[in-house]
């Protein structure tokens, strides 16, 4: 059928997509064909301004690689990534879960280590931390044989996958909880850096005068068959970065109490799993 207005387009379109197998997806895609096209009437869009999008989206592709993804870099800039952690978790408190972003540099595969190990593989200046974890369910209960895989950036503010100074897999590390839902390790204090600014993410920080800087944290993610996996980030209460983070990550449950005392950090913390279905993210790099 001939395109009578711009209306009857956007009615065109949902119907040639209204017949789908899934139904979840059809609903996905309504919605956002909906929204699209409202978007692009209620700024007017021009035809150039198509084409800077097109070219937009090609550049986040092409920024993309085995070591980072680009399009999980510019959601979080978006607030899309926290957006959906939130509608899908809560904000957590004293009796639930406090849940983060993935981030972009989760890797499968680190090395399994014993309690009390240290994740730093690879010589790596900075202030000595000790962690002492303790996970457990929403009624505090202990949940002993839950993986808890942690991550950081190094105190220079890379993850070892940047770094080519850094020997693979460093400041990385999978350890499990033991009978009483506690897991601990060493490591070094990890420090606040810049999201990487050289792909189209960074241009729109720039256009807005975003500054980069993340404030420091330990990734956390926790699997345990039974309850809902649960990716955590812990911040530092007094990071100068608490309330302009560039990826909108910091919650108020997620800070946590960083204490230097004589030259060495410790942090303890406490992770709550609330019961359900246990799946492992999608790596965003290899």
């Amino acid at each position: 059928m001939p395109i009578k207005n711009d209306d009857n387009l956007t009615r065109t379109v949902l119907e040639a997509y209204r017949d789908c197998p899934s139904p979840r997806l059809a609903q996905i895609l309504a919605s956002l064909l909906t929204h699209l096209h409202a978007f692009v009437r209620d700024v007017q869009l021009t035809e150039e301004e198509l084409g800077f999008a097109f070219d937009f989206l090609n550049r986040v592709g092409q920024a993309s690689n085995d070591a980072h993804n680009e399009a999980a870099l510019l959601s979080d800039a978006l607030g899309v990534s926290t957006l959906a952690c939130l509608l899908n978790n809560g904000m957590g408190g004293p009796t639930e879960p406090a849940t983060a972003l993935l981030g972009p540099f989760w890797r499968l595969n680190a090395p399994e280590l014993e309690n009390g190990a240290s994740i730093v593989h690879c010589p790596t200046d900075g202030t000595p931390m000790s962690v002492e974890g303790r996970v457990c369910d929403v009624q505090g209960n202990p949940i002993p044989g839950a993986r808890v895989d942690v991550w950081q950036a190094s105190p220079i503010g890379l993850y070892e996958n940047q770094d080519p100074d850094q020997t693979d897999m460093n400041l990385r590390g999978v350890f499990t909880c033991d009978a009483q839902g506690r897991f601990h390790f060493s490591s070094v204090r990890p420090a606040g850096y810049p999201v990487p600014m050289h792909g189209p993410t960074g241009d729109l920080l720039r256009a807005f005068d975003r500054q980069p800087f993340r404030p420091a944290h330990l990734h956390v993610l926790i699997y345990k068959p039974g309850f809902k996996t649960l990716v955590a980030q812990v911040f530092p209460g007094d990071d100068a970065h608490l309330e302009d983070d560039p990826v909108f990550g910091v919650t108020e449950a997620l800070t946590g109490d960083y204490h230097d005392q004589d030259g060495v950090c410790t942090l303890s913390h406490v992770f709550v799993l609330r019961e359900g279905e246990a799946r492992l993210p999608t790596p965003p790099i290899k």
